[in-house]
């Protein structure tokens, strides 16, 4: 508008579509980038009028754009400030609904089961989301204290569902089945029921679900005796940290991820026991923990940040040192979902 009023075409009368612009400008912008907007037509308005010296031979046309673009301006304003609101007010109801979801589906493990403390995290890469594709749960039963940590492959409403399927299941089957292994079996079998189901998947969902939404799972069970039994079915192994140093704990048999059973022969292997003694930690996590990359591309060195966490940290208090050397890594920029558990045996 500005060249056209400052071209020989200024007889054209560009004011009414200068007083549209506050109000375009509400559709997209703020209060402030509307006030912004109406600014930069009332200054077009007074360079034009300055420039053309129409403002005797004008003034009545000058005076009414310029009272249009206040009445248009104030409107666009409250417009906009409505907009806001109500725009904020079905966000911060969205947000309520997630956390919601977030604490049925991922919800904080507690402090003290049995003979361990514990503590819990879960990131999300994400933009805006609360659960992603990573679970975790950590339940005593009469069998001791059990625990889960597992990734879905894939993304979106599929992994969630994923997730909230082989959780599910495990919290139902930590307290009747006094075998880990069956426990394993049992999200498995969920998880085939589920993608049995006819309409459960959409026709855009299902190539995913077949191809990549296999889940990587790991069961931990703490009994009274001083060990930990764990099955791994395709997952990161678990850490113990122990007088300073840290230990990888490796299955004896690798085991298939859930989903992907069909690919082995035979039964399944048995548990793996390892020593876990009174002052041990054991961290549970998922690949998003190992796979972080900072800018030169170099993985982050787990086994060595743990060591240099100070032992008398509580086990959330370890969790959040992590927290901050994996967001210190990455330079803040996590692109996979980070679950992990940690737990520390005092008697």
């Amino acid at each position: 508008m500005l060249v056209i009023e400052l071209s020989p075409a200024h007889v054209l009368v560009t004011g009414p579509v200068l007083c549209t612009t506050p109000a375009l400008a509400a559709l997209t912008m703020g209060p402030v980038g509307t006030l912004s907007a109406a600014a930069v037509a009332v200054a077009v308005n007074v360079i034009s009028a300055t420039y053309n010296q129409s403002w005797g031979t004008q003034t009545q046309l000058i005076i009414g754009n310029f009272l249009g673009l206040i009445v248009v301006s104030v409107a666009s304003v409250i417009l906009s400030n409505a907009v806001r609101a109500r725009s904020q007010s079905e966000l911060d109801q969205v947000r309520r609904i997630a956390v919601a979801a977030q604490e049925v589906v991922l919800r904080p493990v507690p402090e003290l089961l049995g003979p361990v403390r514990a503590g819990s995290l879960c990131l999300t890469a994400g933009t805006g989301a609360l659960v992603g594709g990573d679970l975790y749960e950590a339940v005593q039963t009469r069998y001791g204290v059990r625990l889960i940590v597992g990734d879905v492959r894939g993304k979106g409403l599929s992994a969630i569902r994923a997730v909230a399927v082989t959780l599910g299941a495990f919290r139902e089957a930590v307290h009747y089945e006094d075998d880990v292994q069956e426990v394993m079996n049992h999200c498995a079998a969920a998880l085939r029921r589920e993608a049995a189901v006819p309409g459960t998947y959409s026709q855009a969902e299902l190539p995913e679900v077949l191809m990549e939404g296999f889940t990587t799972a790991l069961i931990a069970q703490v009994p009274d005796e001083h060990v930990v039994l764990l099955v791994n079915r395709g997952h990161p192994p678990p850490l113990v940290l122990r007088e300073g140093r840290v230990q990888a704990l490796m299955p004896a048999s690798p085991e298939p991820p859930l989903g992907l059973e069909d690919l082995v022969d035979g039964p399944p292997a048995e548990p793996d026991s390892y020593p876990f003694l009174p002052g041990d930690r054991l961290l549970l996590y998922t690949d998003g923990v190992i796979e972080a990359r900072n800018r030169d591309d170099d993985f982050l060195p787990l086994q060595e940040t743990m060591e240099a966490i100070p032992e008398s940290t509580s086990p959330q208090e370890f969790l959040d040192a992590l927290h901050q050397s994996l967001m210190r890594h990455t330079g803040n920029r996590l692109t996979d979902d980070v679950a992990m558990i940690l737990i520390d045996r005092f008697a």
